[in-house]
């Protein structure tokens, strides 16, 4: 199985702070992997360096094979990548429909934003159409994107995503200030979303749900791995479980 994602010896420093130390890991095609830890592991600092928000101190990022470190987020995007924010980031006076197409990049040209967007061509807005019907989101094409609530506006993260044709999408707490319900639709389409050929990273502190979908995982804490593999093996190490002592984790994934 090829590797999607590679990371060589990734490491970052804030001041004086060890936030990425060392990483090194690989992700193939069609991986499930979720990535979680206490909060203050690096999870979320971890995954900006592979969208190349933040650029390491040491460590190479690879994309497919091809080496990204010193590449731009719209090259990573270009070789595959995609992800989605904790908070969610639409373009709140746009619709639904051309949040999705403007993601794409398609009909964009030079001009004020909303003349960027040709949403006529039926081509376009046809294939948006079918990945807001993919997350669940058919009948919102036309709603503005500030009036949703805030399990859709989850789902129109994603879909802006999948605007992009990736390969591989980064999702950073995707069922972050989500209800029961609302967390488990999320996740039925993050399993789709899979079931498609997308490998998945889900950086995610809800638990139960991370034990149900994942295949793997990848556990960090102070900036460094301190457990990976089956789910149930994983959170049934010693150092992992002292990690989520008295953060009530550990007890959530286990109910």
């Amino acid at each position: 199985m090829s590797a999607v994602l590679e990371l060589d010896d990734v490491a970052i420093r804030f001041g004086g702070v060890q936030a990425v130390g060392g990483v090194t890991r690989t992700v193939d095609a069609g991986d499930f992997v979720g990535l979680i830890g206490p909060n203050g592991a690096g999870k979320t600092t971890l995954i900006r360096i592979i969208a190349g928000l933040l650029r390491p101190d040491r460590g190479k990022v690879m994309l497919g094979g091809s080496d990204v470190t010193g590449e731009s987020t719209s090259a990573r995007v270009r070789a595959g990548l995609a992800l989605t924010h904790q908070i969610v980031r639409p373009f709140r006076e746009m619709t639904v429909l051309d949040n999705v197409i403007l993601a794409a990049g398609i009909g964009y040209t030079s001009g004020p934003l909303r003349a960027l967007l040709h949403v006529s061509r039926r081509r376009e807005a046809e294939r948006a159409m079918e990945i807001l019907g993919s997350v669940g989101l058919t009948g919102t094409e036309r709603r503005l994107a500030g009036e949703l609530p805030l399990g859709q506006l989850k789902r129109l993260e994603l879909a802006r995503a999948l605007a992009v044709d990736p390969k591989i999408v980064l999702l950073d707490e995707p069922l972050a200030g989500l209800n029961h319900a609302e967390a488990s639709r999320q996740v039925e389409t993050i399993m789709e979303v899979h079931r498609r050929g997308i490998t998945v990273v889900l950086v995610e502190h809800n638990l139960e749900e991370v034990m149900r979908v994942c295949r793997r995982l990848i556990v960090l804490n102070n900036g460094v791995v301190i457990g990976e593999g089956d789910p149930w093996e994983v959170m049934a190490n010693p150092a992992v479980q002292e990690a989520y002592v008295g953060s009530g984790m550990m007890a959530h994934a286990e109910a």
